[in-house]
């Protein structure tokens, strides 16, 4: 089975996560990024949902049996070979030339999180599922580009409260506070707004892009100055 695969819906692309978890390690990151990439080069896209085929799960983030496994083996290489790639798939998204938006049909935790925080709109189901940055009580900081990653989705005294307490929020309540554009009924009626939200954009790439270029240069700035540091010294756990 693949971890995941895109098709179209008329104007948009649809890339569907479909490894149950969804979690991030460098064959996901190195699918994502291809996938991007296939899409860019479809200039009739004027839009691109990201779902998943798990009625559970979005993405619950780092692959942490990965890292595990590289950690104890001594493979540093390959765990910074990694985060770098996770960068590079958050600025694909964030610098992407046409809308990319998040339809979360079940969990989004951690990296996952992230992923949906770069994504430029997010829809959820209500009946199940929560968003969750657990990073605070599993003793991983989070690296200096992933704040305002997070801070251009979260409005900040929501993200506050949800990065220092770790607690688990669901559609409702992340609808309330406008992290979502919607917080929809079910799986099927999630995707039938996005994909109507989704199709209703028609921006011309090359102004869109420069839009979003501008926005977040202080995010790519970051990633490219700030993450390397803590990215080479594989500042990741903190036991205190």
């Amino acid at each position: 089975m693949p971890i995941l695969f895109w098709e179209k819906d008329e104007s948009v692309a649809v890339i569907t996560m479909s490894n149950e978890e969804n979690r991030h390690n460098p064959d996901f990151a190195k699918a994502f990024n291809d996938a991007l990439d296939e899409i860019r080069s479809d200039t009739t896209i004027t839009a691109v949902v990201i779902t998943s085929d798990s009625e559970k799960f979005w993405s619950l983030g780092i692959d942490v049996d990965w890292i595990g496994n590289r950690m104890n083996e001594n493979a540093t290489g390959d765990i910074k070979a990694f985060m770098y790639a996770m960068n590079d798939v958050f600025r694909n998204i964030l610098l992407f030339p046409v809308p990319v938006i998040a339809a979360l049909g079940g969990h989004a935790f951690g990296n996952g999180a992230i992923l949906a925080c770069a994504c430029d709109f997010r829809f959820m189901k209500s009946d199940r599922g929560y968003f969750c940055l657990p990073e605070v009580d599993l003793g991983i900081p989070f690296l200096p580009s992933m704040i305002p990653i997070l801070q251009k989705a979260i409005p900040q005294y929501k993200l506050n409260e949800l990065k220092l307490t770790g607690k688990r929020a669901a559609a409702a309540e992340l609808e309330a506070h406008h992290v979502l554009a919607k917080a929809s009924t079910d799986a099927d009626r999630m995707m039938a707004d996005a994909l109507a939200f989704a199709k209703s954009f028609t921006k011309k790439r090359g102004i869109f892009a420069e839009h979003k270029k501008r926005m977040y240069k202080h995010i790519t700035d970051a990633m490219e100055k700030d993450d390397p540091d803590y990215i080479e010294s594989l500042f990741l756990f903190v036991a205190e």
